[in-house]
């Protein structure tokens, strides 16, 4: 049976051509059995009959010029005195369909004729013995199926509208949520982008330096080379076990406690970053100003990894005796950061929008991280040279 339903429902003119030739069939029946009756003609019936039947079979393919054809057979009864016959009943379903699939000047045009017909009709084919009251009442009474054939199309079409705006509704939705899940995707990649760099620059910087201070004195002070060859090995060791967390992490998709992923350095590990940073032969004076508490995970991510870029960057760019300083201040609604160097300087490229050569992308990360907890950040060099980084990062979650 449902082989058969889906079959039909592929194939609706072969439904529509079944009935119409049922209906054909019964209408030449009663025309030849009226044949001799006044106003009835059996030819001329079976003729009109033949047209209505043509206007089912093919309702649903062109409804438009069926509605026209059943209108121009109902004038063609009027004026060839062919009086009511079987097949008029095609004009109740071609209203319905009209209503239901046509444009709407044919659904307008099919109601207009559905409402005359009746009238039409008692006029040009008057019972006789019944009253002009009586006549005008089954006139009224004719009339109603007319209506409600109308009525049920139009609804059909209403309900056809809402069904096929709910599909859209929902495909569109689908389509929303593919580009917020491929906004979130985006998003993740470059925040595991930052991670990676914070994470590989800074780590790499400091065994560069390490490992050209170890060059310059392996001859003239093994010990010295042989502290920055562990301070070396050390960074390297480090950085390897945190990159091995963060792949970690993009192969299992496993959260942390608090639901950030690792590495998530706090504030109070920048005073073992200022240490490193002085171990590795940069002259750091770290200051904190104000009463230190606990701040939103968030937020003592984005300071480590500012105060962590910012001092990488002193030891790229700064040159040789370059010293910085490094300066926390709690306020009652923010914490605040400075970074300030006294060496030459970034070139003036890394840190508009990162530059046209495709560098600065610590800067670039700096911002994205300030951004998203809704501070602000000012990065460029100090007027009486060197480079000055000033964030402000608010302690309120930003909604």
């Amino acid at each position: 049976m449902q082989r058969l339903y889906e079959f039909l429902r592929r194939h609706p003119t072969w439904v529509d051509g079944f009935w119409a030739l049922v209906l054909l069939g019964l209408s030449c029946m009663t025309a030849w059995s009226l044949e001799g009756i006044p106003g009835r003609h059996g030819w001329g019936a079976v003729g009109v009959s033949f047209v209505l039947c043509v206007v089912v079979a093919l309702r649903r393919r062109m409804p438009e010029k069926m509605v026209l054809l059943a209108a121009a057979t109902g004038l063609a009864q009027l004026v060839l005195d062919i009086g009511a016959v079987v097949a008029d009943f095609a004009l109740l379903v071609i209203i319905y369909t009209a209503a239901a699939i046509g444009a709407r000047w044919a659904s307008r045009l099919a109601l207009g004729g559905g409402l005359c017909a009746a009238t039409v009709a008692q006029i040009r084919w008057p019972q006789q013995d019944v009253t002009p009251a009586g006549q005008i009442a089954m006139a009224l009474f004719q009339t109603v199926p007319f209506a409600l054939a109308w009525v049920l199309g139009d609804s059909m079409r209403t309900r056809r509208a809402y069904f096929a705006q709910l599909e859209e509704r929902a495909s569109r939705l689908e389509k929303e949520r593919e580009a917020q899940a491929k906004v979130a995707v985006a998003a993740e990649r470059a925040r595991i982008a930052r991670e990676l760099h914070d994470v590989v620059a800074h780590n790499v910087s400091v065994m560069v330096v390490q490992a050209d201070g170890a060059a310059y004195v392996l001859d003239t002070a093994p010990d010295q080379a042989k502290k920055a060859l562990a301070t070396i090995s050390s960074t390297g060791r480090q950085a390897l076990a945190e990159m091995r967390r963060l792949l970690g992490v993009l192969r299992t998709g496993e959260h942390q406690e608090g639901g950030e992923y690792v590495p998530q350095p706090d504030v109070a590990q920048i005073k073992d970053l200022v240490e490193q940073c002085r171990g590795s032969g940069l002259s750091v004076d770290f200051r904190i100003e104000g009463t230190p508490r606990p701040l939103p995970s968030g937020v003592e991510l984005t300071a480590y990894r500012i105060v962590q870029e910012a001092l990488t960057n002193t030891r790229k760019h700064g040159g040789p005796d370059v010293g910085a300083s490094v300066r926390l201040v709690y306020f009652d609604d923010g914490l605040g950061l400075l970074v300030e160097d006294d060496g030459k300087g970034a070139p003036q490229e890394l840190y508009q929008e990162g530059g046209l050569d495709g560098q600065g992308h610590g800067l670039i990360g700096m911002r994205e991280r300030v951004g998203m907890v809704g501070g602000t950040l000012d990065a460029g060099p100090r007027p009486g040279g060197g480079f000055r980084i000033s964030a402000l990062l608010p302690l309120k979650p930003v909604h």
